[in-house]
């Protein structure tokens, strides 16, 4: 057991994860040992039934990075790194007495945390989860010191740290900056519980601080300063080479002189401009600020810049980590540092004797290996063209050249490899934009100084590219660029997804971490150092999928396949081609032999880059095979008749007793609300409950009837805002205070089975249980929709949505079908288990009482999501399989197999989709295609029994569709 194998981080993640068996059903044990809020928070994030409301989730590795973090900090409680290893992982301490130094050593005397994901792994999303989870549960216990709303989110270079803007600011545009473009606002219904959506967002916008901003900007209740570690360093502390022994008769350093009697100076680069010495003295007024915060959690992006070096054989701590160590240290154990990196190590000896040195406080393991076998980076292979592959025989020099006067030039090698890429970059663009003109596949060089990067400017020039088809950003020794260039390069970096120029991009060091684009698909490194940490933020730049949606994974599956058995790739769909020098080839030796790394040759020029994917457009006469799709804005009369309810028949609260709820609720704890700034209390105590937070019985009840509300009000599709005027109309209105009524009513007479006063001795206070609540929303979202009837006179207003608002469907041509019934020529099916989807279409294409019929494509055709409620009271989305037409039918066809039948969320779809179907027929016959609309349910005994006794696929249909409840009572009175 050693730091080396990351034990801390395996041993963690198995507790972790037996403390969250049952999280995806809400019944997790983690769930019992946190707080209220962080309970409340981790069933959003993971619980399936909120999973499965949302097209964006956590993935594996970031859900773990999450929990391990939650659980350390709030359920172990450890207050050091070695306290955690004494909980977790007690053996490496006891086995080796270097590891044991490091885990005590000072910089480690507070909670401590590190996660080494991969690159293009979403580590600013883990970074956001966290912020807000402190945020919260710090604002309802100011005095819990396990929480803070103090924050600073430190980046290597101007790169990440524009990346952070992003994130928590929106992209800049025009000098500005637009927080509806930020990460939280945009994925707001990942992040954060509608219930604290306003109260994060507020937060979120008035504490942001850009680095020119901290210390000046004046925030209420926390801070969040965005800084890159450059700022942090306190004036002083240059090195220098003064050995601190003073020897009388030397002569004294002019230099050191001024600098005794002037410590802060002008500058002779910026031209003696006063503004440095501004600079230099705000530098130090920075620190001593965030030295004055009574508590601070540190998030630090790209961490392994901040490890240790050795000189002379002595660890040397970098500036980087001297400056939170004087940061931390007034605050004692209320500082926190959570270290984020897709590297954490530092890498010892040369030759074969390298070795790397993991960072001791690694607390999640989620490894390049593992993201691609799952598929959420890009496969990598190595182009091996002949060219190449004769470099090392040849001993072509893969640096560059200098003559006698030191001037460089680019070596034979070089250039090579970077006609090599540029001859990939070509087919790439060629054939991605067949398939998606939109798609603009980039080259990314990475040069070994500055030096050399005009040179490869010059070299582009002369092989017909333009200006403006590369771009070339340019960076000191630290990776940093110069005020003025950078403004002229940021916004066209950052938005280089989103246009078809700049082609390359050339670079050294300033691009080698946080430079997050997706479209990367070539890099071509021209470097001299062979560092192990160098060579993997060299790949990283390249990772991000480019290529995202459920059309490319079949493709990319079969790709991730055929690399494992060490064959070529059939398509370069999110595929990163690296034109490596063989020098390096050691460093994808381990990838290659674990078949997470394929190689390609001169051979594989003839193979389609995206293999057998087509882009499919309307057909030309597309109109006669058209779907329009109603969609009621208005109905006649926005009424609802209400059926008498009869509280007394409710079921009541079976989980507990009422004295068992009150012990329960007895046992939580009562919270104050407290200005961070003033230490003024106000405000009543809060009560966490898992699903709603009141503070008090009619806060409650105004909760939970807006719940229940909103939950029946949602439009019938889920659309984008572009259409949102288009399905304003409630799919079910409910009358609030009619609702809040009954409510209070069935509370006080029939939730426990006997009365019940919830303002006697605070008893309200057992409605936040969980489980309460729970069963509340439950029967009164079905008790609503069970009881409500809409009555419609005069006339109603319909918009249409149509199928061909989607031009163009991707495919692919071997799980495709030539349709002539169809908008499309072509319709595809899944490769895998496809077979009675490919049946119904052939049957549909074949039979002459069909008019016309489409594939759903959950993704393009989003405004034909049904909703339907879950047996819990919450909302999902579905859509149908198929839209089939007829001269007097237009049918949504659900395809399913046998065992999925009695599934019990397909018997809740058939409902919400019988009562969509009656909707639409409710309306004029023009507004529905001069057709009734049915919902037919199609199992796979049921398809293929009628088809082979030579039944007519309409037939079919219409003895499968769903009949309401008057068509029940008709046939029973006929018999």
């Amino acid at each position: 057991m050693s730091i080396n194998n990351l034990t801390l981080a395996r041993k963690l993640t198995e507790a972790t994860k037996a403390h969250c068996i049952g999280l995806e059903s809400g019944t997790a044990p983690i769930l019992e040992q946190v707080t209220g809020v962080t309970a409340e928070l981790l069933k959003w994030w993971f619980q399936q039934d909120f999973i499965d409301t949302r097209s964006f989730n956590f993935h594996e590795g970031q859900r773990q990075a999450i929990l391990n973090t939650i659980y350390a900090h709030e359920v172990l409680a450890t207050q050091t790194l070695q306290g955690l290893y004494q909980k977790i992982a007690p053996e490496v301490m006891l086995d080796s007495h270097r590891a044991t130094g490091q885990i005590t050593a000072d910089k480690n005397e507070y909670p401590k945390y590190c996660m080494k994901m991969a690159t293009g792994t979403g580590k600013t999303w883990v970074l956001q989860a966290l912020l807000i989870w402190q945020a919260l549960n710090a604002s309802r216990a100011p005095g819990n010191h396990a929480f803070t709303r103090n924050f600073l989110v430190v980046a290597p270079g101007l790169i990440v740290y524009e990346r952070l803007l992003d994130a928590f600011m929106g992209k800049e545009r025009g000098g500005k900056r637009d927080f509806a473009a930020s990460d939280l606002k945009r994925f707001q219904e990942l992040f954060i519980p509608e219930t604290y959506r306003d109260e994060v967002f507020r937060f979120v916008q008035g504490a942001v601080c850009p680095k020119a901003e901290i210390g000046r900007k004046t925030t209420s209740g926390g801070i969040i300063a965005i800084s890159n570690w450059q700022i942090l360093k306190e004036q002083g502390d240059e090195e220098t080479e003064d050995d601190g022994m003073a020897a009388p008769g030397v002569d004294l350093d002019p230099a050191r002189v001024v600098q005794e009697v002037l410590p802060l100076t002008p500058g002779t680069s910026g031209g003696n401009d006063l503004n440095q010495l501004n600079q230099k003295y705000e530098r130090g007024g920075i620190l001593a600020y965030l030295r004055g915060l009574p508590d601070l959690l540190v998030f630090n992006d790209e961490a392994h810049r901040i490890h240790e070096f050795k000189r002379e054989g002595e660890l040397m701590e970098v500036e980087w980590q001297k400056s939170l160590n004087a940061i931390a240290e007034p605050k004692g154990r209320r500082f926190i540092q959570v270290d984020f990196s897709a590297t954490p190590y530092n890498q010892v000896g040369t030759g074969k004797n390298i070795k790397l040195a993991y960072f001791p406080h690694i607390v999640v393991d989620f490894d390049l290996k593992t993201s691609m076998k799952q598929g959420l980076v890009k496969a990598l292979v190595l182009d091996k063209r002949k060219e190449i592959g004769a470099l090392a025989d040849d001993e072509l020099e893969f640096r560059a050249y200098r003559d006698e006067d030191g001037n460089p030039a680019l070596s034979e090698g070089q250039r090579i490899m970077l006609r090599a890429g540029l001859a990939k970059l070509r087919k790439l663009e060629t054939e991605f934009a067949a398939l998606d003109p939109k798609r603009c596949p980039k080259m990314m060089v990475m040069c070994e100084d500055t030096s050399v990067t005009p040179l490869v400017e010059e070299f582009f020039k002369l092989e017909g590219l333009a200006a403006e088809e590369f771009i070339r950003v340019d960076s000191d020794s630290k990776g940093e660029a110069n005020k003025k260039q950078w403004d002229i390069i940021r916004e066209k970096l950052f938005d280089l997804d989103a246009h078809p120029l700049p082609r390359v991009v050339i670079s050294v060091l300033m691009l080698r971490e946080g430079f997050d684009v997706n479209n990367i698909c070539v890099i071509v490194p021209l470097r001299a150092t062979g560092a192990r940490i160098l060579l993997e933020q060299t790949i990283g730049r390249g990772l991000r999928l480019m290529w995202r949606g459920d059309e490319y994974e079949d493709s990319k599956r079969e790709n991730r396949k055929l690399i494992r058995e060490g064959k070529s790739p059939n398509s370069m769909i999110d595929v990163l081609s690296i034109v490596e020098h063989p020098a390096f080839i050691e460093f994808y030796k381990e990838l290659i032999e674990e078949g997470l790394v394929g190689e390609t040759d001169e051979d594989d020029d003839d193979t389609s880059s995206t293999g057998d994917l087509l882009a499919v457009n309307l057909r030309e006469d597309y109109a006669q095979f058209d779907f329009a799709i109603p969609f009621v804005l208005h109905e006649r009369e926005e009424a609802i008749r209400q059926h008498p309810v009869d509280i007394e028949g409710l079921s009541a609260f079976s989980g507990f007793t009422l004295t068992q709820l009150k012990n329960i609720i007895g046992k939580g704890e009562k919270f104050t609300s407290e200005d961070l700034q003033t230490g003024t209390r106000f405000g009543d105590y809060r009560v966490d409950g898992g699903v709603m937070t009141a503070t008090g019985y009619n806060d409650y009840i105004s909760r939970i009837v807006r719940r229940i509300g909103d939950m029946l009000s949602q439009p019938i599709t889920r659309s984008s805002k572009v259409y949102a005027n288009q399905s304003q109309y409630p799919y079910m209105q409910a009358n609030k205070p009619q609702l809040a009524a009954w409510v209070d009513t069935y509370i006080r007479r029939r939730l426990f089975n006997e009365n019940f006063d919830p303002l006697d001795d605070e008893n309200w206070r057992v409605l936040l249980v969980d489980t309460v609540t729970e069963h509340v929303i439950k029967i009164w979202a079905q008790q609503l929709l069970a009881a409500s009837e809409i009555e419609a006179t005069g006339d109603a207003e319909v918009a249409h949505r149509h199928l061909s608002e989607v031009p163009r469907l991707t495919m692919r041509e071997s799980s495709s079908l030539f349709v002539n019934k169809c908008i499309y020529p072509r319709l595809p099916f899944p490769s895998r288990n496809g077979g009675l989807e490919l049946n119904f279409m052939e049957m549909a294409n074949r039979d002459g009482d069909v008019e016309a019929f489409c594939k759903i494509n959950e993704q393009k055709h989003d405004f034909l999501r049904l909703r339907y409620m879950k047996d819990d009271g919450l909302p999902a989305f579905y859509s149908p399989d198929f839209l089939l037409r007829t001269a007097a039918t237009v049918f949504l066809v659900e395809t399913k197999a046998q065992e999925q039948l009695a599934h019990p969320n397909v018997k809740r779809k058939r409902r919400a989709a019988l009562a969509w179907c009656e909707r639409i027929n409710a309306l004029d016959a023009a507004a529905r295609m001069g057709r009734e609309w049915h919902y037919a349910l199609v199992g796979e005994a049921l398809f293929y029994e009628w088809r082979d006794k030579g039944a007519s696929l309409p037939e079919l249909l219409n003895f499968a569709r769903l009949r309401g409840a008057d068509y029940l009572v008709q046939q029973r009175l006929a018999l």
